[in-house]
């Protein structure tokens, strides 16, 4: 690349990026705004490059004009690459500059010269994918963009963004068991905190499809994790007069030592009875931790004021220690009142 091309593409860049910190704050549309922040940061790496790579940026002397307007700019970059219409990185960075001044049909065309000249660039057939859609007024993509996404997941599977667009572009066609399939994989490859709107995603397409849901994932399990089990004694609840809103604590505290539980499940009487798993989870005092403990003291009581601590009048199960970790689960009657 010519140093005046590589300069102009620079003086391209920095004014876009001045353009879209001013703009962007006024846009409604998040998913434009991510993808405007996107462009404006990979835009940001490529102009650094392009300043520090070129001696005539550092001269003086150099005769290079630069462009005083964002407009003027693509016009330079247009021109030089008239001139020199095989440099491939050239489209692609007029492709997002006309994708970011929302020129969608000229990003489109531009990013479709980039592809020709690099044909097997998985990120570079996205960013084309993409340009395909926004140019088109119902933002669908079009067979051509299908194949771009498809070719782009040949070359990486692992690819997230080429997933999702290909999912997306499924849905679009009605093709819903293949969303799915196609976004099935993500799970694996994102954070913690994605995966739940993406799973929401995922079962919405099978059951469109007429699929059953993902099932749940499994929680893992912590160590000393107790399984309790709990029942209201049939005399007692025959006899006595209880609301079934009356609240149930499930609480395992220290064997031999203060009456604070270091795990506790607060529920209700009309959840009798009650098939649970206490846990480090369950715990009210980050310092006290059921899986740094031995032996342990389980209790099921109904608390008539509404609080952990046991009061004249609860109606209680029988303490059981238990020695962790337990092997099986541990069962409670609750059948007799608090003095």
């Amino acid at each position: 690349m010519s140093p005046t091309l590589q300069f102009a593409i620079a003086g391209a860049v920095l004014v876009l990026i001045v353009v879209a910190v001013l703009v962007r704050p006024l846009w409604r549309d998040s998913q434009r705004l991510v993808f405007g922040i996107a462009v404006c940061v990979s835009l940001s790496a490529v102009a650094l490059y392009r300043i520090v790579g070129t001696p005539a940026a550092l001269d003086a002397k150099a005769n290079v004009a630069m462009p005083e307007t964002l407009d003027d700019a693509i016009k330079e970059l247009q021109s030089q690459l008239a001139k020199n219409p095989d440099n491939a990185e050239g489209w692609r960075l007029l492709g997002q500059v006309l994708g970011n001044n929302q020129r969608f049909a000229e990003s489109r065309d531009a990013f479709a010269h980039a592809v020709n000249l690099t044909p097997k660039d998985p990120d570079l057939l996205v960013e084309a994918a993409q340009a395909r859609a926004l140019a088109d007024k119902d933002r669908r993509f079009d067979i051509t963009a299908v194949t771009m996404l498809r070719d782009a997941i040949q070359v990486q599977p692992q690819h997230q963004r080429a997933r999702w667009f290909l999912g997306i572009a499924q849905r679009q066609q009605g093709q819903d068991a293949e969303a799915a399939k196609t976004w099935e994989p993500l799970l694996a490859m994102v954070d913690a905190s994605t995966q739940s709107s993406l799973r929401a995603q995922i079962n919405e397409a099978r059951v469109a499809a007429g699929m059953q849901p993902l099932p749940e994932p499994a929680t893992p399990a912590t160590p000393n994790a107790l399984r309790v089990r709990v029942a209201l004694d049939a005399d007692l609840a025959a006899r006595a007069r209880l609301r079934g809103d009356a609240t149930v604590f499930v609480i395992a505290r220290a064997a031999g030592g203060p009456p604070m539980p270091v795990a506790v499940e607060r529920h209700t009487l009309a959840d009798l009875p009650l098939d649970i798993t206490l846990d480090d989870g369950d715990s009210p005092m980050p310092t006290a931790k059921l899986s740094a403990l031995k032996d342990v003291e389980v209790i099921a009581r109904i608390s008539t004021s509404g609080n952990a601590i046991g009061a004249a009048g609860d109606l209680e199960s029988a303490p059981v220690q238990v020695k962790l970790p337990a092997d099986k689960p541990v069962d409670l009657t609750i059948g007799t009142v608090r003095e």
